[in-house]
């Protein structure tokens, strides 16, 4: 009696890893965030691509991914320059974050578990530890807002929101680097909690809007 055969078990596809263009992608936008490349500066695309032991088509195709980000302008016979943020495009951005982030708050206030209002309370009490270290209370401050929409749970949102922080990094006069601010806005965030662990919609709503608002003056003042 002769056992049929079993069909060979199809292995499991390993994992690629990172495209070569992704990790350039990725080295131009921290560069960018750095300002190692400041805002309306023309990128050598041969300079960099010889500086990074790279041919030049993973370079222009990592261009192209940061110009879909906003990052970077490319244009026909001018080649690519990070993008510059005008006071306009400063004021646009700050009023989609604070719509998308004031509906978040809103969902958190009414949604969130214990373990999630614990946490957000942990990085708040992080902020209030990074007061008088601008570039820790940065970051802090980001994490704190990405962990909220996080927790709001529309993964649309938090993707826009991202793109739109991104951008914001290109702004030279940053709302936090204005004298008095990070003080102010360690007062926002401190209402914000209070308001989300109250469970207390509508104010946390308000209170993230205020922040933007306040930000927003800041930035471009």
């Amino acid at each position: 009696m002769t056992t049929p055969n079993k069909p060979f078990a199809t292995p499991a596809p390993s994992l690629a890893p990172q495209a070569l263009y992704e990790q350039v992608a990725e080295r131009l936008r921290q560069q960018i965030f750095n300002r190692e490349l400041e805002p309306g500066t023309r990128i050598d695309e041969l300079k960099l691509a010889e500086e990074y032991g790279i041919s030049r088509t993973p370079m222009r195709e990592a261009l192209k991914v940061l110009a879909t980000e906003g990052l970077v302008t490319m244009k026909m016979r001018r080649g690519s320059h990070v993008a510059e943020m005008s006071a306009e495009d400063v004021r646009q951005v700050y009023r989609l974050l604070s719509l998308l982030e004031s509906d978040a708050a809103m969902e958190v206030a009414q949604n969130a578990s214990e373990a999630d209002l614990a946490g957000l309370r942990q990085l708040h009490e992080r902020l209030e530890k990074q007061v008088r270290q601008r570039n820790a209370y940065f970051l802090a401050n980001e994490q704190f807002h990405l962990r909220l929409l996080t927790i709001a749970g529309n993964r649309w949102r938090l993707q826009i929101v991202n793109d739109l922080r991104k951008v914001m990094k290109l702004n030279r006069h940053h709302s936090l680097f204005h004298q008095g601010r990070i003080a102010e806005s360690l007062a926002e965030h401190a209402a914000l909690m209070e308001a989300l662990e109250r469970r207390d919609p509508a104010p946390a709503a308000a209170m993230v809007r205020l922040h933007f608002e306040k930000g927003l003056a800041a930035a471009v003042g």
